[in-house]
């Protein structure tokens, strides 16, 4: 069974215009071109696809898409990560769609809605992978505190996290060692960062998982396709990994 580029385009919601950009850029090529210069794709091109607009979808950029299906060894071992995402995806609409419900059925009783349960599922995508690596109450905790902020101490936090992460850009481009004291400065800068949050082992002042934990933060800006693009691109992840992992053998 074979689609044409319009038909194609049609069943996924995009343009034929896409799909071309697509081939252009290497990401997805046509099954065959025929004589009459019909581009036509097969099962497997449009699992591809499917792929592709998984990975767009959970917000990555074309480049960091290539580099995910240029590395990739198993098609299947791909998509078992993509139905995870998904699966991790739903269960936060699920939340959602609970605390929503929470509020209109209170405030159609007359009732205050819990405030608490009314931001459920909004602010904890990783709340697995939290309670996976910290422990339910470091979730809890960190949860906590961060929705017992006004909207003015959130736009802080995340001002203050958008600098940091700019001031690792700047030193990526300005060609900073990841051993170098400016590279250290900003890994004590970051590890400073992550003990304001609660329930974290940097902000309980316990040196050794604290020393875990900053190791694997740094492991996973560049492991996980989550984080792509945080840093730019792959070497600004590369450094910010080493430089912390640097920090937390020799500074900690």
């Amino acid at each position: 069974m074979e689609w044409t580029i319009q038909e194609l385009a049609t069943r996924a919601g995009i343009t034929s215009r896409t799909l071309r950009h697509y081939d252009r850029v290497g990401l997805l090529a046509p099954s065959r071109v025929g004589a009459n210069g019909y581009r036509y794709y097969a099962p497997d091109a449009v699992a591809r696809l499917q792929r592709i607009l998984l990975m767009r979808r959970l917000g990555m950029g074309l480049p960091a898409i290539a580099e995910v299906l240029a590395d990739e060894v198993d098609t299947c071992d791909g998509l078992r990560e993509h139905i995870a995402a998904l699966e991790e995806e739903r269960d936060r609409i699920e939340r959602q769609i609970r605390s929503v419900r929470h509020t209109l059925d209170a405030l159609q009783a007359g009732a205050e809605p819990r405030m608490d349960v009314m931001l459920a599922g909004f602010n904890d995508r990783y709340k697995d992978e939290v309670i996976s690596r910290w422990g339910e109450r470091a979730f809890q905790e960190s949860n906590d505190w961060w929705h017992g902020k006004n909207l003015d101490q959130q736009r802080a936090w995340k001002q203050a996290t958008e600098d940091l992460v700019a001031a690792w850009g700047a030193a990526v481009k300005a060609g900073a060692s990841p051993t170098s004291e400016h590279a250290q400065s900003l890994a004590a800068r970051h590890v400073r960062w992550l003990s304001q949050i609660p329930g974290t082992p940097t902000a309980e002042g316990d040196r050794e998982r604290s020393i875990e934990m900053v190791k694997g933060l740094g492991a996973m800006y560049v492991d996980d396709s989550r984080f792509a693009g945080m840093y730019d691109d792959a070497a600004g992840a590369r450094f910010v990994r080493d430089a912390l992992q640097a920090y937390a053998r020799t500074r900690m």
